[in-house]
Parts: C-alpha cells; sequence; structure tokens
C-alpha cells in the first residue's frame, strides 16, 4: 500500500533542517528501527524517548510504573516530550501512549512532521509473540494479557494517532527497509506539495 496522509487536502509542515521528523504509533510498529534508520538517512540524531526516560531515571518504564504508577510516568513522559518536541532537526520515536496528552501532540507537530506507523492488531500480535523481551518491558494497561490488550487499546487510541500524524505508513507485511523508503517517499512528495503550492 503506498503512504498516505490523512491530511490529503492540506499542506501539511514539510521537513526542513529546524523540523523533527516524528515517529509515532502502538508497540511493535517498528519506531525504534525505523527512526534509527531515517537518521542514518537524513544524518540526524536518533533520540527514543522512551530510552531517554529509562536512563535518566536509572529504571525500567515497568518498575517506574510499579512503584509510582502510570500518572507518574505520563508526568515524566511529557516532559521528556516537551524537551525534545521543542528542540528541532532530530528523528524522535515517541512512546505509545505520547498521544494520549493532547499538549504532547500540540508539541509534536509545532515543530515536527509527525508519521503514524500504523499496524493491524494481528500483526503487532504477531510481532510481539516473537519479542518476548518487548512484552516484558512495558506493563500491561488495562490488567490482561500484552497480546490480549492489543485490540482494545488500539480501538482506542487509533482516532488520537490519526489526529496527530501528517503522514500514515502501514507497516503490514512490509520490511524495516519497506518502511523506511515508504518514510522517505512520504516526506519528499509532502516537500514538492509544498512547493507546488508556493508556485501557485
Amino acid at each position: 500500500m503506498p503512504p498516505q496522509n490523512e491530511d490529503a487536502g492540506e499542506l501539511h509542515p514539510y521537513l526542513t533542517r529546524e523540523r523533527n521528523l516524528v515517529l509515532i504509533g502502538y508497540r511493535a510498529t517498528g519506531k525504534s528501527a525505523v527512526g534509527t534508520l531515517l537518521a542514518q538517512r537524513f544524518a540526524r540524531p536518533f533520540v527514543d524517548l522512551d530510552q531517554v526516560l529509562e536512563a535518566e531515571l536509572g529504571l525500567s518504564i515497568t518498575d517506574l510504573v510499579a512503584a509510582k504508577g502510570w500518572a507518574e510516568f505520563r508526568r515524566r513522559e511529557k516532559e521528556i516530550v516537551a524537551r525534545f518536541g521543542r528542540a528541532g532537526g532530530q528523528v524522535l520515536a515517541t512512546g505509545g501512549g505520547a498521544v494520549l496528552d493532547p499538549e504532547n501532540v500540540e508539541i509534536l507537530r509545532g515543530k515536527g512532521v509527525v508519521v503514524w506507523l500504523r499496524a493491524d492488531p494481528a500483526t503487532i500480535q504477531e510481532r510481539l509473540s516473537r519479542d518476548q523481551r518487548e512484552v516484558s518491558q512495558r506493563p500491561s494497561l488495562t490488567g490482561r494479557s500484552t497480546l490480549e490488550e492489543v485490540a482494545e487499546v488500539l480501538q482506542t487510541r487509533q482516532p488520537l494517532y490519526a489526529a496527530a500524524a501528517h503522514i500514515v505508513i502501514d507497516t503490514d507485511r512490509h520490511s524495516l527497509e519497506q518502511v523506511v523508503e515508504q518514510v522517505l517517499a512520504a516526506v519528499n512528495e509532502s516537500r514538492k506539495k509544498a512547493k507546488r503550492g508556493r508556485e501557485k
């Protein structure tokens, strides 16, 4: 499936040196892996915001939530989104729930081109079933198993991802390299549209 743009009728921001390229989406959609390769292609620093949070606190997100609850994690996440989202020239991978806070979305869109890496629940479940390390790194959101909660959580978050995104890329049945190429194509197309809009 070709790259999609939820703002097809609008001229959304294109990627400049000052803007971030921001990857959003649920777990197991490839944000960290895709972001690492995109950062290499664009010669920009790559920042995984969840990894920053864990490094600064010196404990995992699972341990933070167990000790202080989800509210404290979201507070810490919001601080990091604000710090890196307001800086420029980076490739950012956000936590899956960053879009739950409207202020996070405003910051990320304000100085970034936001790309939603989308996958169906069945695809996410299959990927997670093959990566028990990823499953163990994040606490349950619903009290159910990670695999069981995917469809339920996605139903809530998909409208938020769609509203936040400038560009939507389907990752189902695509390799890492194919997803990277789709993102590059979509970013280049947005630049061409902006140029055509200025020439009118």
